[in-house]
């Protein structure tokens, strides 16, 4: 499994450090050359636009093990991106 933090580092001070969304990429075809992987991400409620926290799901399918772990971040970004959310309440 993989997890990504993004965390707000306000004036690149760590001081006022805070997590502001994850994401949990797991892979669920035991490790096969083209696999499946399972998204889950959250994010944390927005105080900008007033965005609710929320979480999201998707998958990435028949993604190549070969590629470099950005490009399964990159697939995984653009498949949260267009799945529905659920707003945490």
């Amino acid at each position: 499994m993989l997890k990504v933090t993004i965390d707000l580092i306000p004036g690149g001070c760590s001081a006022p450090r805070r997590t502001i969304a994850t994401m949990c990429i797991a892979n669920e075809s035991d490790l096969a050359d083209l696999s499946d992987y399972s998204v889950e991400a959250m994010e944390g409620p927005n105080h900008l636009t007033g965005d609710p926290a929320r979480n999201r799901a998707c998958m990435v399918l028949a993604h190549d093990r070969r590629q470099s772990v950005w490009i399964l971040l990159e697939k995984a970004c653009a498949e949260i991106a267009e799945a529905d959310f659920v707003e945490l309440s």
